[in-house]
């Protein structure tokens, strides 16, 4: 059933692992089967015990999967090339760090990370919830269930297994991706795959609330964790895939809008919208129907995401190989689509909303807006990025949009959004009187105004209209959030009489939800004020160099001192073959440092035994960029090295060695570096100076910390403290009491 082949025993290899792991998926889908069933018998006629009995299957279904992944790293440990997915993406000379996160650079080996981290999700819903929401539970376990078994399909009975083996196992692997030899792709595709698993979570819970007719915030409280937790990990995989991008493609920046970047960022952008609106259903009972929407959305983007990503179905840098499974895949999202749809639709009586929206100057009316600026901008995005088909699927001709195409709306969206991050934590519920207004908007104001003047004063922002407007919204969203830390920390020392750390932490600690946003919120305006100036105030320039000459970038000379190249000695660890690069010098006044970018070769895998030597120069190549970063900008440049002038001595040594033994090769290959060193004729270098770019990065770990701090569980003694609270404010319909 696996499709694992069976070879005669070999004293490299040992077929057992194999054989192992593929009746573990076997025995997996089964699980997963007969947890849908159970959980949906027990629902019907069955009773509690078919119920417990599913919840009991993810629990062994948790368990398999993570001998299925045991079993599959040690075979890329142990370079056990009987696997095929281990031949394929992996060799003996890869470091040890990257044949660790080899797995998911397969298509196999991320669809089993995918059913394994939601094996372990839903394992831990189902047993924090086994007391509550006894009628959603059966359903909700059903639809995991359902997943989880579309996933073990693909791999058992579709043929995407990873546990097949090679009946004549080869002596060496092709090795990785060299694309995806970067630190940051040990932890970018796992972090995205949490985020888009995570949501499965509630969209499990939203569907069973749908079926069973309890559409009230029982299934958003029982679920909002995860859907933090999932926001959290799937900001952090943007994050990490856009510093990767900025730091090994080499192209120049850190946000391309390609297509898989795209398909990650909108189940992101969705999930914000679900995580504000929730907030309402809870406090107002409004927003029902939206916010099964939306969550239904978020899971609905987060398939399309993985589908992006290995179906081949649009061109991407991110996309590594074509497959099968576009057709697999798109058949369960249009079941998943189709079967949501009917089922809102089917329970529109019960999703009435039971406040209604008294005032536009209130905390849910900014909520809104904020959601509906979310959804637009995810709209935009899912446009630009399917437009190559629709436009194929209208007129014949695939037409793709670029940057500036998306940079249109994204930018005044941005702005809005960091406007309404500042409205939105000063406004109460219901309605606002004229003084709170003056209260809460006296000092954010002055302090936005003070900051335009300031730029308008002393810096060149007024050429960028976009960026002037960030930077004056941004000081106004900052300093909303710290108004709020002020006054209540000011509360809790004049009520305790306690020291200012002590009443910040206590503050916080009561209400992580609440505060943590404020964090995110801060976070994020820093972030989009770093790409707002980071994109405006870029100086670029490309020039063709030899060793001694000099070249500008806005305030920096740059001068190209010499060349470098080393054999099976690339500095970034990558194991690298051929290592060629460049030594500048760097100076802005009595600024003074120095950058070595490289370009690293791995050799064709399929080399044409007449030209061996050759082979090393032709295969595939990375770039390694140099970077030097500040609080102010960032120096980043990109070298390509022109090995033409190897060529005479390439085509005599292939001529010469061709038959020569590997060890005899690999000196000649070192040789060529020697020369290369000596007299690397013209090289070409992107140099690029990014202002203020490092903020896109600390903004976003500020607002990662703010996750952190949301999801963070809260003690039962305070969580009992703030629910007694919380319930005598909602009797105070003008008490501005900030979102949880």
């Amino acid at each position: 059933m696996g499709g694992a082949y069976r070879y005669s025993y070999s004293l490299s290899y040992d077929p057992l692992m194999a054989e192992v792991g593929s009746a573990a998926l076997d025995v997996a889908l089964l699980t997963a089967l007969y947890a849908v069933a159970a959980a949906l018998y027990g629902a019907g006629r069955g009773g509690a015990r078919f119920v417990v009995s599913a919840r009991r299957a993810f629990y062994c279904l948790a368990g398999l999967l993570t001998l299925a992944m045991v079993l599959l790293e040690l075979a890329y440990l142990r370079s056990d090339f009987s696997f095929e997915l281990v031949a394929r993406n992996s060799s003996t000379s890869t470091p040890t760090f990257y044949k660790l996160t080899a797995m998911w650079s397969s298509q196999e080996g991320s669809l089993l990370l995918w059913v394994f981290l939601l094996a372990v999700f839903s394992s831990v819903v189902l047993r924090t919830t086994r007391n509550a929401l006894q009628q959603i539970l059966p359903y909700a376990t059903a639809v995991l269930g359902t997943i989880a078994a579309f996933f073990l399909t693909l791999m058992v009975v579709v043929g995407e297994n990873p546990f097949t083996v090679l009946a004549t196992p080869p002596a060496e692997g092709a090795g990785l991706n060299p694309l995806l030899r970067n630190e940051m792709m040990m932890f970018h595709p796992p972090a995205l795959y949490v985020g888009y698993v995570g949501f499965s979570i509630p969209f499990a819970f939203a569907v069973g609330a749908l079926i069973t007719r309890r559409t009230g915030a029982d299934w958003i409280r029982a679920t909002r964790r995860f859907a933090l937790v999932a926001w959290t990990f799937l900001g952090a995989g943007l994050l990490l895939g856009s510093y990767w991008g900025y730091s090994e493609l080499g192209w120049g920046g850190y946000w391309g809008w390609d297509p898989v970047e795209n398909a990650a960022l909108m189940p992101w952008l969705t999930g914000t919208a679900f995580l504000h609106s929730i907030v309402v259903q809870e406090r107002r009972g409004m927003l029902r129907v939206w916010n099964v929407s939306l969550i239904i959305a978020t899971f609905v983007l987060a398939l399309t995401g993985t589908l992006l990503v290995r179906s081949g179905i649009l061109q991407s840098i991110h996309a590594f190989g074509a497959s099968t499974l576009g057709l697999p895949f798109l058949i369960f999202i249009v079941v998943v689509v189709a079967g949501s749809v009917a089922l809102v639709v089917s329970r529109l009586d019960h999703l009435r909303s039971e406040g209604k929206l008294e005032s536009l100057v209130s905390r849910e009316a900014v909520f809104l807006l904020n959601n509906l600026a979310l959804v637009g901008l995810c709209l935009a995005i899912f446009w630009g990025t399917f437009f190559p088909l629709i436009s194929e699927a209208v007129s014949g001709e695939a037409v793709s949009v670029g940057p500036p195409w998306f940079n249109r709306y994204a930018a005044p969206l941005a702005i809005v959004l960091v406007l309404l991050s500042g409205i939105g934590p000063a406004l109460a519920w219901r309605r606002v009187t004229r003084a709170g207004i003056r209260r809460a908007f006296t000092i954010p104001v002055a302090a936005a105004v003070m900051t335009l003047a300031g730029l308008l004063a002393l810096t060149p922002a007024a050429e960028s209209a976009a960026s002037l407007l960030m930077f004056t919204l941004v000081a106004f969203a900052i300093t909303v959030a710290a108004q709020e830390f002020w006054r209540g920390t000011a509360a809790r020392r004049s009520i305790g009489g306690i020291g200012l750390a002590s009443a910040l932490l206590g503050l916080v600690a009561q209400n992580r939800r609440r505060y943590g946003g404020y964090i995110v919120h801060v976070g994020m305006a820093i972030m989009f004020l770093g790409v707002a100036v980071s994109s405006a105030f870029e100086e670029r320039r490309d020039a063709r160099l030899t060793p001694g000459e000099s070249t500008q970038v806005g305030a920096y000379t740059v001068t190209y001192r010499a060349a470098t190249a080393t054999v099976l000695d690339d500095p970034a660890g990558t194991g690298a073959p051929v290592t060629l690069g460049a030594v500048l010098d760097v100076q802005n006044g009595s600024e003074r440092f120095r950058l070595e970018p490289r370009r690293n070769y791995y050799g064709a895998r399929s080399s044409d035994p007449k030209a061996p030597i050759r082979s090393f120069f032709e295969g595939e190549a990375t770039t390694e960029v140099g970077i030097r970063t500040d609080l102010g900008d960032d120096m980043w440049v990109a070298v390509q090295p022109d090995v033409r002038s190897l060529e005479d001595a390439i085509r005599e040594a292939d001529q010469r060695f061709a038959s020569a033994p590997s060890d005899v090769q690999g000196l000649i290959v070192a040789a060529l570096a020697d020369r290369y060193r000596g007299s690397p004729g013209t090289a070409q270098f992107r140099l690029i100076v990014f202002p203020l770019v490092i903020w896109v990065y600390v903004g976003g770990l500020i607002a990662l910390f703010g996750g952190i701090v949301a999801v963070w569980p809260t003690s039962p003694a305070r969580r009992r403290y703030t629910g007694v609270r919380a319930a005598r404010l909602a009797r105070q319909p003008d008490t501005p009491v900030p979102a949880g």
